[in-house]
């Protein structure tokens, strides 16, 4: 057992120095080739249906054997139209228009050097997740699209489903003549290779975590290099004075009930108190078909029959569930400190008709996707125009918001002269 441990870090500094050369190559790499490996994959996809669907149903036998739960079995499965969302996941990201080698914000100095700033790749990221094997195929796409290197950790539960999605891609990679280890899965189940992976920094730039709360929290704690991530998805929907009812509760019904595990549905709904009375009664009947749960404060109880009272946690919790917290709030002042205090500055969002106060909770509510009139379930990289998304950040430095190919990029500063020297 000693042994098997002591070659979990000598695998992955080898992953990492593989990726380290990789993305040196990446980052020359023209768009019509990126763009070649990227359709190369898709075909090697295709061509191999039964190839997948075999690892895949390895992975579900052993889930099953496992207990691993319905709902992650759902997600674990690569059904033929998944496969197909695959292939148009590759498709998408090779008609994007590639961000490396923009150059942008050019001016003149005063002493005539040219100062402008160019679009860059930021190396080699890291990118650890769980469940989903469809993943492997986004997430390499993106990293290679955007002329990086890329070392994925899936879920031991989809361990043989993302080798196979893998090799199509380092298919697609050689196809193109571009490094096969520009893209590595890591090729052992081992816990301990995640530990590995995030305390690299002189081969890895930067790690994206995708999963549960927990996962996240220990990859922030114990990782040396920069991460790109969220914690919870609290989103809010705050219905304003004189809001539009039925804009109210469709938008409200929307946000909570479209899909519930996925970070950008609404956890809590605000409403001014001036809107309570007509518009709770609307929102418990349409709640109800969908066997909500609904948590609310005195004022929500008085008003929807069915509400149980919330605790205090209720209003700082992600439920991922058919579970939702109302508080009633005197108005918007309410409402943006009500918001500041208990969001994750993922994505919050009010009903209103009017434009200055619209405007005003654009501007004071601190959060990475901030709407107006419309459902949180929009905080989405494809909805936002991005093509595909590798996750969402809620951090404030680089980059923030649904994270696509130009937040998988740096800038640098170049300078154009012609034969300019500095004098005394």
């Amino acid at each position: 057992m000693t042994e098997a441990k002591n070659i979990v870090p000598l695998q992955m500094q080898e992953l990492g120095k593989n990726a380290r050369a990789a993305s040196r190559v990446m980052a020359a790499a023209d768009t019509a080739v990126k763009n070649a490996a990227l359709l190369a994959a898709m075909d090697a996809i295709d061509s191999t249906h039964d190839k997948l669907a075999s690892a895949n149903a390895r992975d579900l036998e052993a889930g099953t054997k496992k207990g691993l739960d319905p709902a992650m079995l759902d997600r674990l499965e690569l059904t033929p139209a998944r496969i197909e969302n695959m292939l148009d996941g590759l498709r998408q990201v090779a008609a994007l228009s590639d961000p490396i080698g923009e150059i942008g914000e050019m001016r003149y100095m005063p002493s005539g050097i040219q100062v402008g700033r160019m679009r860059v790749p930021l190396g080699v990221i890291g990118i650890i997740y769980e469940s989903r094997p469809n993943v492997t195929a986004e997430a390499a796409s993106l990293c290679l699209k955007s002329g990086n290197a890329t070392i994925l950790r899936g879920g031991s539960e989809a361990f043989y489903s993302n080798q196979a999605i893998a090799d199509c891609i380092r298919q697609g990679l050689e196809t193109a003549g571009l490094p096969a280890a520009a893209v590595q899965v890591v090729g052992t189940t081992d816990r301990s290779a995640v530990g590995e992976l995030i305390t690299m920094p002189e081969y890895v730039d930067v790690i994206v975590p995708r999963g549960g709360k927990g996962l996240i929290e220990r990859i922030s704690n114990e990782a040396k290099v920069p991460v790109i991530k969220h914690l919870d998805g609290i989103c809010h929907v705050y219905i304003d004075d004189g809001a539009d009812i039925t804009k109210a509760v469709n938008i409200a019904l929307n946000s909570k009930t479209n899909r519930y595990g996925v970070c950008n549905a609404m956890e809590t709904l605000l409403v001014a108190e001036s809107m309570s009375a007509e518009v709770l009664p609307q929102l418990e009947q349409v709640y109800s078909d969908f066997d909500v749960e609904i948590r609310g404060c005195k004022k929500t109880c008085v008003l929807m029959v069915s509400a149980k009272e919330a605790s205090e946690e209720d209003w700082s919790t992600e439920y991922l569930a058919p579970v939702l917290s109302i508080r009633v709030v005197s108005g918007i002042d309410e409402a943006i400190d009500h918001i500041n205090t208990y969001s994750s500055q993922h994505t919050d969002t009010i009903v209103t008709e009017d434009y200055s106060r619209g405007r005003r909770f654009l501007r004071e509510v601190d959060s990475s996707s901030v709407m107006i009139n419309a459902s949180t379930r929009f905080a989405d990289g494809f909805q936002y125009g991005l093509g595909a998304e590798i996750g969402i950040s809620t951090d404030k430095i680089h980059a923030r918001g649904p994270v696509g190919l130009e937040g998988l990029t740096s800038q640098k500063y170049v300078v154009l002269g012609d034969g300019h020297v500095l004098e005394k």
